[in-house]
């Protein structure tokens, strides 16, 4: 479509003004969209075609439509954080990846839905209620980042920007059967206002193919001195580097990461395509592996819980009955914790990260299944049991929320569906920096198993 467009074989314009029209009729039906920005989207495409025809210095994403989500700020868009709280606010500044985006030549399409301060694995909020699973519309998409992920599966526009704080990224890119990739912590810069999140947080692509997401990553990465946690180094040339195939690797996988199991379904298809990895020359070991992970979900929960309690005690007292209840129970959780326990949860956090330092000195890549089971019904704030063993509220990231505390970059890509016609992702997990081996083997399966074909059926 770059191509194309530059080439003026295909104008923006039109590529945009299709888009809309798409929007406009799939919208309604999954809620994907919270805040379109149709008129600037038509805007900017003009702006973009106008620019190839003048001749001026292009980006790499010239004139390419995006979705923004709701949690990242831009310049004279409503940005509600998914709250009452922030109904009406309008930021006079883009965060650092908008203005990236921009500066590439993306046209941006509108906000996607997200739950209110992106703090569950659900995407609904008082504002504009509940993004359904385009698969099967009584199923939840995942989140926080489901808004994206839905316009992605749905043809709603080829690229979304999301954020990945416990596996918001990765969860609904496989309950959308899309590709989701969180990078290291740091490869794409990151202002917030907030403490919540602040060091687990990730921005990060989902796209239907794997060098979209590289793409996207090229125009977003690099360090910026305004976020210390950004990587000072030269970013690589992440679309470049598909052009390679992987080097000789060694693969280890788990099924549990000794926290939860996962159901039947789910197991055979990532087995299954354990069993794919095997046809490929570059893959020199593929085994099971034993990963000893202890207090992860002590750590993760303190931290979440205190941060959240810092940024809201000023709010809380006023807004409590208007904002969603697990909201509030996770802000009331953490006044229940001392510095001490804060303190421990980061030792606890340290230990997991080297559990997986010391791993990476042995393996490649880590294949784990993405999420633990299939989407579930919507109003059920999290699973109550997996594979017949009780569940936590965080049952749905139990695969994904360790690597947010490690850094490690994680994606997610579609490896099978359900008998009920839903997607599961397997996750790809690699070492920290490593983006580009992430990237190679993900296109590596994507190539040996293709799903764009696979479409929701109410298309």
């Amino acid at each position: 479509m770059a191509e194309k467009i530059k080439n003026q074989e295909l104008t923006s314009v039109e590529v945009t003004e299709t888009i809309i029209e798409r929007i406009e009729k799939i919208n309604p039906i999954v809620n994907a969209y919270c805040t379109p920005t149709f008129e600037l989207a038509r805007e900017m495409a003009k702006q973009s075609d106008d620019a190839i025809k003048k001749g001026e210095k292009l980006g790499s994403l010239q004139g390419i439509p995006i979705s923004i989500k709701d949690l990242i700020e831009t310049k004279g868009i409503r940005t509600t954080y998914g709250s009452l709280i922030y109904e009406n606010y309008v930021p006079e500044v883009d965060e650092i990846v908008v203005k990236r985006l921009k500066d590439a030549g993306c046209v941006i399409l509108g906000k996607t839905n997200t739950p209110e301060d992106g703090h569950k694995t659900a995407t609904d909020n008082y504002i504009f209620g509940e993004t359904l699973n385009p698969w099967d519309l009584k199923r939840t998409c995942g989140g926080s980042s489901g808004g994206a992920a839905v316009a992605v599966a749905t043809g709603m526009g080829p690229l979304a920007l999301g954020s990945d704080g416990g596996g918001s990224i990765r969860i609904p890119a496989s309950l959308c059967g899309v590709y989701g990739l969180k990078p290291t912590f740091g490869r794409i810069p990151r202002i917030s206002k907030k403490m919540a999140f602040s060091t687990l947080s990730h921005y990060g692509p989902l796209t239907r193919y794997v060098k979209d997401a590289a793409l996207m990553l090229d125009a977003m990465a690099g360090p910026d001195l305004a976020d210390k946690y950004s990587i000072p180094q030269k970013k690589p040339n992440f679309l470049k580097a598909l052009e390679d195939e992987p080097k000789k690797l060694k693969i280890g996988y788990s099924l549990d990461l000794n926290v939860k199991a996962c159901d039947n379904e789910v197991e055979k298809f990532i087995l299954d395509a354990i069993q794919k990895f095997q046809e490929f020359e570059w893959c020199s070991t593929i085994e099971k592996v034993k990963i000893k992970v202890k207090k992860a979900l002590y750590a993760f929960s303190i931290i979440v819980a205190t941060s959240m309690d810092y940024d809201y005690k000023p709010l809380i007292k006023q807004w409590r009955e208007k904002m969603a209840p697990e909201l509030v129970k996770m802000i009331d959780a953490g006044t229940m914790f001392n510095t001490f326990d804060l303190i421990q949860a980061e030792s606890y956090a340290k230990e997991i990260d080297n559990v997986f330092t010391q791993y990476f000195k042995k393996y490649d890549i880590l294949i784990t299944p993405t999420t633990p089971i299939p989407a579930i019904e919507l109003g059920i704030p999290y699973p109550s049991e997996v594979a017949g063993k009780s569940s936590p509220i965080t049952g749905l990231m139990s695969f994904c929320y360790p690597f947010n505390m490690t850094w490690n970059p994680a994606a997610s890509i579609p490896c099978g569906w359900t008998n009920n016609g839903l997607p599961i992702g397997m996750q790809i997990v690699g070492k920290r920096l490593d983006e580009i081996t992430v990237l190679r083997v993900s296109k590596a399966f994507e190539d040996l198993q293709p799903w764009q074909d696979k479409r929701p059926s109410f298309n």
